[in-house]
């Protein structure tokens, strides 16, 4: 079994910034994506940024060149980060943490965390 603990959400003025962070731990051999996903109310959960392996990375055109996504590999430690600058009230959202667990690329999701952006 993975878990995957958030951290990080909150409130926050527009034209602000947050920083989202992930842990993942348990049975992990090898993590290949880790990815964070947002759901606003009334909406269906959207990417909002992947980060590989390979450092390849993938971003919603919504979020371009406000959010980034980063890894860290430490030891036993995998987690992702989601740096959030320049925030707007449509950022608010609950954002799940994502991770695709080698060698069977099984899928896990953390419990969610709110981002609430005021105008």
């Amino acid at each position: 079994q993975v878990q995957l603990v958030e951290s990080g959400g909150g409130l926050v003025q527009a034209g602000g910034s947050l920083k989202l962070s992930c842990t993942a731990s348990g049975s992990i051999v090898s993590i290949h994506t880790m990815a964070w996903y947002r759901q606003a109310p009334g909406k269906q959960r959207e990417l909002v940024a992947a980060r590989t392996g390979g450092e390849a990375t993938r971003y919603a055109d919504s979020v371009k060149g406000r959010f980034t996504i980063s890894r860290a590999r430490d030891g036993a430690k995998n987690a992702v980060y989601l740096q959030m600058n320049s925030l707007k009230v449509e950022d608010t959202a609950v954002y799940y943490c994502h991770a695709d667990v080698l060698p069977d690329i099984e899928t896990y999701w953390g419990q969610g965390i709110q981002v609430t952006v005021s105008a």
